[in-house]
């Protein structure tokens, strides 16, 4: 196996567009789309340095995200956020298209909501529903095609941004409007906002609890009421979730692995993570690369 030192991220390249791409792939016609650099590598574990979204609108495919499989059918999309590691498992007599945009692109009120409904799971989409976001596919894609236009760009981003924006809109039906949210939620809400951003360097509720202006005791009463799981359960949990991803996609120890993380402490480290898995970092390296 080769020497990785870094969990591998898919750029944007200049053959994918100006930081927005739109495509179809077809089981038959899979072979076409490895002329664009990186895409040869969608099935092998990686990140990307933009946003990926998936339409299937025929046959299955089969998707890992961050050790999770999802067999996505038909009438069904799914957001791919940057931060998530993934792989193509395989495609079953499908048709899925596909749009990318990175974060400059994006309408900043959608960036947000992205952040928001992330880690995505496939939504079905009924009939009326995936026929809209078709059509403005279609559009997306025409565009797309029309390079000499004088406002190319321009017409290429709304277009894709609307795209997102029908996406989003679908999953937020899915939770619950912002001002329907209690306290409990509200305060949850931004203490995962906050982990998202802080978990290598913030390991303590009292941290998170500082950050909010609020009481430790009051922040875990919140998150164990919306939740079912304490604060440093989520703690744990999202630091264990990174040590996996390092641990199978490089090839760096797991005592790289836990400075990384920010244990300096590094048989805490180990024990952290033997008591959250059940089974040791090495462990759950060789099982998971067999």
């Amino acid at each position: 196996m080769p020497t990785k030192s870094s969990i591998p991220v898919n750029p944007m390249t200049a053959e994918l567009g100006e930081g927005i791409f739109v495509g179809r792939i077809t089981t038959e016609d899979f072979h076409l789309y490895k002329q664009f650099e990186g895409f040869d590598n969608i099935k092998q574990s990686h990140r990307d340095e933009y946003h990926l979204f998936f339409l299937q609108e025929k046959g299955t495919t089969s998707i890992e995200i961050d050790f999770q499989k999802h067999t996505i059918k038909p009438l069904s999309v799914i957001f791919i956020h940057q931060n998530q590691v993934h792989r193509i498992l395989s495609f079953k007599n499908a048709t899925v298209s596909i749009w990318a945009i990175s974060d400059e692109n994006l309408n900043p009120e959608y960036l947000k909501l992205l952040e928001d409904i992330s880690p995505a799971k496939p939504s079905t989409l009924k009939k009326e529903k995936f026929s809209v976001i078709s059509e403005a596919l279609s559009l997306c894609t025409k565009l797309s095609e029309r390079k000499d236009e004088k406002l190319y760009h321009s017409l290429l981003n709304g277009s894709c941004n609307t795209l997102v924006g029908l996406v989003i809109s679908q999953y937020l039906v899915q939770s619950k409007p912002l001002d329907k949210l209690s306290r409990f939620e509200i305060v949850t809400k931004a203490f995962k906002e906050l982990l998202e951003r802080n978990f290598v360097t913030a390991k303590s509720p009292t941290e998170y609890a500082q950050q909010l202006n609020i009481s430790s005791p009051y922040l875990n009463e919140c998150v164990k009421k919306t939740t079912g799981h304490s604060v440093s359960h989520h703690i744990q949990q999202r630091v264990i979730l990174e040590a996996k991803r390092l641990l199978y996609h490089s090839d760096k120890s797991v005592k790289e692995i836990a400075t990384a993380l920010g244990y300096d402490d590094y048989p805490y480290f180990s024990r952290l993570f033997t008591k959250v898995v059940g089974m040791s970092a090495l462990v759950f390296r060789n099982k998971n690369r067999d």
